[in-house]
């Protein structure tokens, strides 16, 4: 059986497309991987971009808010970003926060397209980091 994981954010544009991506690239095997958000943003090109960089295709999965997901019983619940956190519907299972920076907002004041690269590149591997753990880091950070 796999674990069955959503990852949530705010518009499901960015941090969760890729979160969903990496988890079917690195643990396709052992996680169920779904994304959504409290509103649809549609999906960020360069969210596409550096995904793509990184070997993982995610330009055919699509923007959706939780109320259209196809599957509504998870294990997990993983929001990763402040306001979903606070606004998260309830989802039998269990629900932990693991934050990382919004792309759009930490490349706002970027000056050229490379500019705005750097900062989608960085939370990208950082949220690679965080699938490679799952789902083991998941019970270790639910634990009170």
């Amino acid at each position: 059986m796999k674990t069955k994981i959503l990852f949530l954010c705010t518009g499901n544009s960015c941090r969760s497309q890729m979160a969903e991506g990496w988890a079917r690239h690195l643990k396709g095997d052992v996680l169920e991987p779904y994304s959504a958000g409290i509103e649809r943003h549609g999906m960020n090109p360069l969210a596409v971009k550096v995904m793509a960089e990184a070997g993982v295709d995610i330009s055919g999965q699509r923007s959706k808010t939780v109320n259209e997901l196809p599957e509504r019983t998870f294990d997990w619940v993983v929001t990763l970003c402040g306001h979903a956190a606070e606004t998260c519907p309830f989802f039998p299972g269990k629900t932990i926060h693991k934050g990382f920076p919004d792309p759009p907002k930490l490349a706002a004041e970027a000056k050229s397209d490379e500019e705005k690269l750097v900062h989608y590149r960085r939370v990208r591997d950082e949220i690679r980091d965080f699938v490679l753990t799952l789902p083991e880091a998941l019970e270790q950070e639910h634990r009170p």
